[in-house]
């Protein structure tokens, strides 16, 4: 009878544990989490990540009942929120709106203390935009012919402003450079601000921009755009001509911000997280919320953006090898 008891007590032990299990993984696995949620920004407010982000968390704030703040992390490119996330929470409560330069770029320039691949886990491609080739009002370059020209009569003299070194608008300038055979001197700045400000002074000839950070400048008539980076014309600026228009076909660059989250987090929540932000990229208020500011939605399945941000990181890493960039 004592052995019988004993054995009893083991299994109710057992079953105990089991329970416990059970509803500890049930609840790591909550959705959404009973937490306020986390949407990071790698970039300061203003820029077209943090117009993307704040669109978008309020309509899903809304369908998911639950607060989202977004939070912007400036800094090193965007490279050290990246690197917060991929150690961070793993509970479903914290989500970033991650970009081109630390997940595609970023591994080709420099150590980081993360690795993209491996410790961030994607979930549906946010927002893709193109970037303008803006020169100021008053420089005798009014188009992208003007500027090929001048460029080719006179090389390394005519320069251009970027973001930084081997950020997307660094980049597009070299593929520029590569295509036409031209050099035209890159000149890095510490983000957009700085840059926009130098363009607007005259102290650099052209600027890879944002199109949400030029275009009040172009209203204004201070700023004038002569070519689109993507393949296809922006509805915000229908008469610029794409720089593939302009005689160079394979000219086809676009920003992008994409959804990941920590690589540690279950995979029901990557998939639940990725339905939930794919269907407010669908939602018609919130695509034309985004289109005014030349933000284009492109939902997409977890594995189809892997592997878009694999092919990325291909092209890229063959310009900063040719050109020998380096992050300094």
């Amino acid at each position: 009878m004592l052995s019988l008891i004993k054995k009893m007590n083991c299994l109710l032990l057992l079953f105990c544990s089991l329970s416990i299990g059970i509803s500890t993984c049930a609840h790591a696995q909550e959705f959404p989490p009973k937490k306020t949620i986390t949407m990071y920004v790698g970039f300061a407010a203003g820029g077209g990540s943090d117009t993307a982000a704040r669109i978008i968390a309020r309509k899903l704030s809304d369908n998911i009942g639950q607060t989202i703040i977004v939070e912007n992390r400036p800094g090193a490119g965007g490279n050290i929120v990246h690197g917060t996330v991929a150690t961070g929470p793993t509970d479903g409560s914290v989500i970033l709106l991650g970009s081109i330069g630390p997940l595609s770029i970023a591994p080709h320039l420099m150590k980081l203390n993360y690795d993209p691949a491996k410790d961030l886990a994607p979930l549906t491609m946010g927002v893709a935009f193109p970037n303008i080739l803006v020169v100021s009002s008053d420089s005798s370059i009014k188009s992208m012919k003007d500027f090929i020209d001048q460029a080719r009569k006179n090389p390394g003299k005519i320069t251009f402003a970027s973001t930084g070194n081997g950020s997307a608008s660094h980049l597009q300038g070299e593929l520029l450079n590569v295509l036409a055979n031209i050099d035209t001197t890159h000149v890095p700045y510490k983000g957009g601000s700085p840059a926009m400000i130098d363009l607007l002074g005259g102290r650099v000839d052209g600027y890879y921009s944002t199109i949400s950070s030029a275009l009040p400048h172009i209203k204004s008539g201070k700023l004038k755009a002569i070519g689109v980076t993507s393949a296809k014309r922006v509805e915000a600026l229908p008469d610029v001509p794409t720089i593939a228009e302009s005689g160079y076909p394979s000219f086809d660059s676009s920003n992008w911000y994409a959804f990941v989250a920590s690589s540690k987090m279950s995979e029901t929540l990557l998939d639940r997280w990725n339905l939930e932000i794919t269907k407010v990229l669908k939602d018609k208020e919130t695509v034309q919320a985004l289109n005014e500011h030349g933000l284009y939605p492109l939902p997409s399945s977890r594995e189809d953006l892997k592997k878009y941000i694999a092919k990325e990181s291909q092209i890229w890493s063959k310009i900063i090898k040719d050109k020998r960039i380096t992050n300094e």
